[in-house]
C-alpha cells in the first residue's frame, strides 16, 4: 500500500501540481516528464553498461545450488569496471559511478572519496592477483563494450 501511495505523491507533485499552479499545457508537462525518464535511463543505462559489460569483467555462472564460488569482494572487483577516473567532469556527472569497483566495495563511503581509494583498491587487487579493470577514457570503455558485446552475441548457446 506504500508503494502506490508514494507514487500517487510522486505523479501528482510531478506532473500535476505543475499543470495546475504553472498553468502549463498537460500535453507540455507529460512531455518533459517522458523526456526527464528516457534521458535519465539512457544515461544510466550507458554508466551501468559501460562498468559492467565490458572486456576482462567476469560473468561467473552460479552452481546448481545457486551460489557463486567466490569471495564477495573478489566477485565485486571481478565484475565491474571503473572508467574515466581523471575526468572530473564524468565523475561530477554521474555521481562517482565511473569508479565501480570503489562504489561496489564502499557503498557506504561517499563518492567524492573515491578518487583517493582507487588506486588503493587498485594496488590491493594486484597484490592479491586480480584483475582491476580499468578504461581511461569512455571512449576506451564503449569500444570495450562493443567488442564484449559482439563476442557474447557470436557465442552458441
Amino acid at each position: 500500500m506504500g508503494l502506490i501511495f508514494w507514487k500517487a505523491v510522486y505523479f501528482t507533485y510531478i506532473l500535476i501540481l505543475p499543470t495546475i499552479l504553472l498553468h502549463i499545457p498537460w500535453y507540455e508537462v507529460l512531455i518533459g516528464f517522458l523526456t526527464l525518464h528516457v534521458v535519465a535511463g539512457l544515461i544510466l543505462s550507458i554508466v551501468f553498461q559501460l562498468a559492467h559489460v565490458v572486456e576482462g569483467a567476469t560473468f561467473p555462472i552460479p552452481d546448481e545450488k545457486g551460489n557463486i564460488q567466490n569471495e564477495w569482494a573478489i566477485h565485486q572487483i571481478e565484475t565491474t569496471a571503473d572508467f574515466s577516473r581523471n575526468n572530473k567532469l564524468i565523475t561530477f556527472y554521474v555521481g562517482g559511478l565511473n569508479y565501480q569497483i570503489e562504489h561496489h566495495l564502499f557503498p557506504r563511503i561517499c563518492h567524492i572519496h573515491y578518487p583517493n581509494i582507487a588506486s588503493i583498491v587498485e594496488s590491493t587487487a594486484k597484490e592479491f592477483g586480480l584483475r582491476y579493470i580499468y578504461n581511461d577514457s569512455i571512449g576506451k570503455a564503449f569500444k570495450s563494450h562493443m567488442s564484449i558485446i559482439t563476442k557474447l552475441g557470436r557465442q552458441t548457446i
